[in-house]
């Protein structure tokens, strides 16, 4: 890919070299693309980035603009959700009892559900109890002892899976039920798992009688479609027990081998009608990815269909998707919808902060308002140059009053939100732009649930482990080290 970039650059210096009036040309396109940026309804972070990097550089920019700009490709690809979305619009309907309990229950709420509803299309539910699991280690023999359960269909989906004790023990109970009939559906990330699993390693499930598809294959050829990674982690076990969160299925997710200390994650079990709209989601991506023409049979997947007995309710559970390839950003605004409606507390868990104005805005104005906000990363990091970043925004939010905390013994890769005891995320969704941006996420809603306080109590308990951050840390970092920060903050919306 850079040899396909230096070659494309290259051309287009010489040419800019052989005629001063193309070289004059390529500026005046730089200057009519800024203008065109400018004018775009996109995040002003991005904005910012590509207008700088076009002024400064205004052949490379052009040149990079030209090559990682919105690509057909990925208009095809929305137009293939889009289309999913209208077909199961019948199957994703708030059900009018749920809404109206919630509504006179707390309208603020409902608000945040309805735009949920509205726009990514999932609808909340009763029915459904949750479990939290504080560490992957937790997570794992849960989750082993509910795909041994499958009866009728297993569906997974997770960006990274990487061969070992967590990936054999998951891949012998499919192989077992695939034998015995069980429906069984495997989907991972191209590149992902471009160093963690053989090349066409789909062909060799296969044959072990599980259906697999590779998400956005990785090709090295220079396309913004290979920035769109399906970061998603789902297991749907029967349409009524469902699993999300950080953790992917890798050894490192369950401290069967250290990479870089502990590894602190979160996941969530759903048992219950809201799995529904997490078996809708797989089921739409494994038809975007398929290309499949036909029309997909939702009846048969209904968890009622697979489970005779009634579902116990805990709350309000709301499982969403976001995907990249439209104009809304799913995830932020529901981020933005808790921190500015919170009144008491705010406690965030990710593993990298790298946020545009909006989301820097609202985390310092619920501080400023009084609302306890506090952010928790990790102490240990597993890509450098992004935690260099992520200790860059700390000034600004401490000033504003944001506790700032790092995780001590090893790498915290938990995504969560939790707020005033009542409202809780639980999902893949990191405070970073290609998570926000360009990734297709995942995450629940949930709201007066009892894995709430689990949330909480797991964030002050895991306190004890965290060293705060005080301005002072800021202050007196290297000048160096500050001088580079600030020019990685200016491009971080490309990185």
């Amino acid at each position: 890919m850079l040899v396909q970039l230096g070659w494309i650059l290259m051309m287009v210096l010489r040419l800019a070299a052989y005629s001063r009036y193309i070289d004059i040309g390529l500026r005046l396109i730089g200057i009519v693309l800024v203008l065109w940026i400018l004018n775009k309804e996109i995040n002003p972070s991005y904005k910012l980035a590509w207008t700088m990097l076009i002024l400064i550089l205004p052949i490379l920019g052009v040149v990079l603009y030209f090559v990682f700009g919105r690509s057909r490709i990925a208009a095809i690809m929305q137009q293939h959700f889009e289309q999913r979305i209208e077909e199961s619009r019948e199957y994703l309907r708030d059900r009018p009892q749920t809404r109206q309990k919630l509504e006179a229950l707390d309208p603020s709420a409902s608000n945040q559900s309805r735009y949920i509803s509205d726009v990514s299309r999932f609808p909340v539910h009763e029915n459904t109890t949750a479990e939290y699991f504080q560490v992957g280690d937790d997570m794992f023999p849960v989750l082993v002892r509910e795909l041994k359960q499958a009866k009728k269909y297993i569906f997974i989906e997770y960006f990274i899976i990487n061969d070992g004790v967590m990936w054999q023990t998951i891949l012998n109970i499919l192989e077992k039920k695939a034998a015995e009939g069980v429906d069984v559906r495997l989907i991972y990330d191209g590149f992902g798992c471009l160093t963690t699993l053989p090349h066409k390693y789909y062909e060799e499930l296969q044959k072990k009688g599980i259906k697999c598809q590779v998400f956005n294959p990785f090709r090295p050829i220079l396309n913004i479609i290979q920035n769109n990674r399906d970061h998603r982690k789902l297991c749907i076990i029967d349409g009524w027990v469902g699993f999300t969160g950080g953790i992917n299925l890798a050894d490192e997710y369950i401290n069967q081998k250290a990479r870089f200390g502990h590894w602190k994650d979160t996941a969530v079990m759903l048992k219950g009608e809201a799995v529904w709209n997490m078996t809708v989601m797989f089921l739409h991506m494994w038809a975007v990815i398929g290309r499949s023409e036909e029309s997909i049979d939702y009846e048969t997947y209904f968890p009622n269909r697979y489970h005779e007995q009634e579902f116990e309710s805990d709350g309000f559970v709301q499982p969403f998707c976001d995907t990249p390839l439209d104009e809304e950003v799913v995830g932020e605004d529901v981020y933005l919808n808790i921190i500015n409606k919170a009144k008491k507390y705010v406690y965030i868990c990710t593993p990298y902060l790298i946020i545009d104005n909006e989301m820097m805005t609202a985390l310092c104005l619920a501080a400023k308002s009084g609302v306890d906000v506090r952010i928790m990363t990790p102490g240990i990091p597993d890509k450098k140059l992004v935690f260099i970043l992520t200790q860059s925004y700390y000034r600004q939010l401490l000033e504003a009053g944001v506790k700032i905390y790092e995780y001590q013994p090893g790498f915290l890769h938990a995504k969560s939100f939790v707020s005033d005891d009542e409202i809780g995320v639980v999902g893949t969704i990191n405070l970073d732009y290609r998570s926000l941006y360009l990734h297709f996420e995942d995450g629940v809603w949930i709201y007066r649930n009892r894995v709430i306080q689990d949330i909480k109590d797991d964030f002050i308990q895991t306190m004890e482990y965290c060293r705060q951050i005080e301005p002072e840390f800021c202050l007196n970092r290297n000048i160096g080290l500050r001088i580079m920060q600030n020019i990685f903050r200016a491009f971080a919306p490309l990185m």
